[in-house]
């Protein structure tokens, strides 16, 4: 009998080791996210960065529109479907300047290009496969319905992915934009902190910051970085206007 328990409890031991294991490989696997990185190639006598500005949904920042527009400043605009419903008189205004503005695809609702159901930063991720194909294609969708050329470039909501995703991504011919220097910490900074940030960028740089957020102090801070990257002679280029280097296949 007591050889018995002691099989019994070696039995039920190793039951929980491998159900551990496999908790553990799941804990891995749905933290495996990957977050690009973009930069533009570098050239002799450089001096050059991008400006990203993604326009998730809510209203515009005109302050950071107008300052655009008035020091010439060209940036690349992502736009989902939802802000392009609700800012028709800012999206006139971007469309009146093509020599500054690119608007390229944030997907059609804001929803993380993750296939696997999951929370990033508290938004619910696609969830699947088909999903993550809808928000891609509805966003695309959205700015055809807008006027203007076809987007070349995809950037997710939360700019995080799962590599299967991106593959996904990559097929249905979109370059992933990735960014190397976080501006406005998702509009959440202050206007002295982003300001900081967008005002260290380097040669080569591509910098995220967020102009669908009025209210917000970051707002003011986007534009006295970019003032002052451009007093010290920096060149401001769209990403269609440059060669650039994406890591985790979001590029080549």
């Amino acid at each position: 009998m007591r050889g018995l328990e002691i099989m019994t409890y070696l039995f039920r031991k190793s039951l929980c080791a491998l159900a551990l294991s496999f908790a553990l490989v799941s804990v891995g696997n749905a933290a495996a996210l990957v977050e690009p990185t973009l930069h533009l190639k570098l050239q002799r006598g450089g001096g050059r960065v991008a400006l990203t500005l993604d326009a998730c949904g809510g209203k515009t920042d005109t302050r950071i529109l107008s300052a655009l527009v008035e020091n010439s400043i060209p940036a690349t605009i992502f736009v989902t479907g939802i802000w392009l419903k609700r800012n028709a008189a800012a999206v006139e205004i971007l469309r009146a300047h093509p020599d500054l503005f690119e608007l390229e695809n944030h997907g059609g609702r804001h929803i993380p290009a993750v296939d696997t159901p999951r929370k990033i930063y508290g938004i619910s991720s696609a969830g699947s496969p088909d999903a993550v194909q809808a928000e891609v294609e509805s966003g695309a969708a959205a700015l055809a319905s807008a006027g203007g050329p076809a987007p070349k470039w995809f950037r997710g909501a939360t700019a995080e992915y799962s590599p299967s995703a991106i593959a996904m991504i990559r097929k249905l011919g979109f370059k992933i934009a990735g960014f190397s220097v976080n501006g406005d910490g998702g509009s959440l900074l202050g206007a002295k902190e982003t300001a900081r940030r967008i005002a260290a960028a380097k040669d080569g740089d591509v910098i995220i910051a967020h102009i669908n957020q009025p209210t917000h102090a970051a707002g003011e801070g986007v534009i006295q970085g970019l003032l002052a990257l451009k007093q010290k002679g920096m060149t401001f280029v769209r990403l269609d206007d440059a060669e650039d280097v994406g890591n985790d296949g979001t590029t080549d």
